[in-house]
C-alpha cells in the first residue's frame, strides 16, 4: 500500500482538471495552497465560490460582469453602434488589453463547429440579431480566430447581418511583429498580402 493522504490526493485531482495543468504541476499548486497562511487559503476558497456564484452573463452583450450589464456595455463614451463580435469572455480581455477598441462587444461562447455537435443556435447569435433589430448598431467587426470554425462563424453571421444594412468587417490578419516571411504559411501570407495598406 503506498503512501497517500486522501484530502491532498483530492486537492491534486481538482487541479489536474485544470486546462494545461499536468500531475506534476498539479502537485505543486497543491503543495503551494497547503503551504498558504490558513487565513490565505480560507480567502482563495471563498474567491472561487464567490466568483462561480456571482459572476452571470451581461444581459446585453452575455461577456462576464457580477452585475445586470457589464462596466463595457453600461459606459456611456463608448461607441454603441459598432459591436466587436468574440468568441469568448478571454478575447475581450485581449482586445481591451490594446486599448484600442471603442466598441462594445458581444460574446459568442463559442463557434460554429459541426463536428463538435455546436450548431448556431448553441451561440448567442439570437441575442446579437435582437441587440442589430434596435437600429442603433451601424457595424459588426468580426473577431473570431482564423481558424476554419472562425471563419465558418463569422461568414454565418455576415449573411445574416448584410441584407439588414450592417456593415460587416473583419480584424486584419498577417505576419505578426517581429515574424520571418519563411517562416509564415501560406494562408498568413495569403492574408497579409490581401490586408496590405498604405504607407
Amino acid at each position: 500500500m503506498g503512501y497517500n493522504v486522501k484530502p491532498l490526493d483530492r486537492l491534486i485531482e481538482q487541479f489536474e482538471r485544470l486546462p494545461g495543468i499536468g500531475k506534476k504541476s498539479a502537485q505543486r499548486l497543491a503543495f503551494y495552497v497547503l503551504n498558504m497562511p490558513e487565513e490565505n487559503a480560507k480567502q482563495f476558497a471563498r474567491d472561487i465560490v464567490d466568483a462561480k456564484t456571482n459572476i452571470r452573463r451581461c444581459s446585453v452583450c452575455c461577456n462576464l460582469t457580477d452585475g445586470e450589464t457589464c462596466s463595457v456595455c453600461s459606459d456611456p463614451s463608448r461607441d454603441h453602434s459598432t459591436i466587436c463580435v468574440v468568441e469568448s469572455p478571454k478575447d475581450v480581455f485581449a482586445l481591451e488589453r490594446t486599448r484600442e477598441i471603442n466598441a462594445v462587444y458581444h460574446v459568442l461562447h463559442g463557434v460554429i463547429s459541426p463536428m463538435d455537435g455546436i450548431t448556431p443556435d448553441d451561440l448567442t447569435i439570437k441575442q446579437l440579431l435582437a441587440r442589430i433589430g434596435t437600429g442603433e448598431v451601424k457595424e459588426l467587426i468580426m473577431a473570431t480566430n482564423p481558424d476554419a470554425e472562425g471563419e465558418v462563424t463569422s461568414m454565418y453571421i455576415s449573411k445574416l447581418t448584410k441584407p439588414l444594412g450592417i456593415k460587416v468587417t473583419r480584424l486584419a490578419y498577417g505576419i505578426p511583429v517581429g515574424g520571418d516571411l519563411e517562416f509564415a504559411d501560406e494562408v498568413t501570407l495569403m492574408r497579409a498580402i490581401d490586408g496590405r495598406s498604405e504607407i
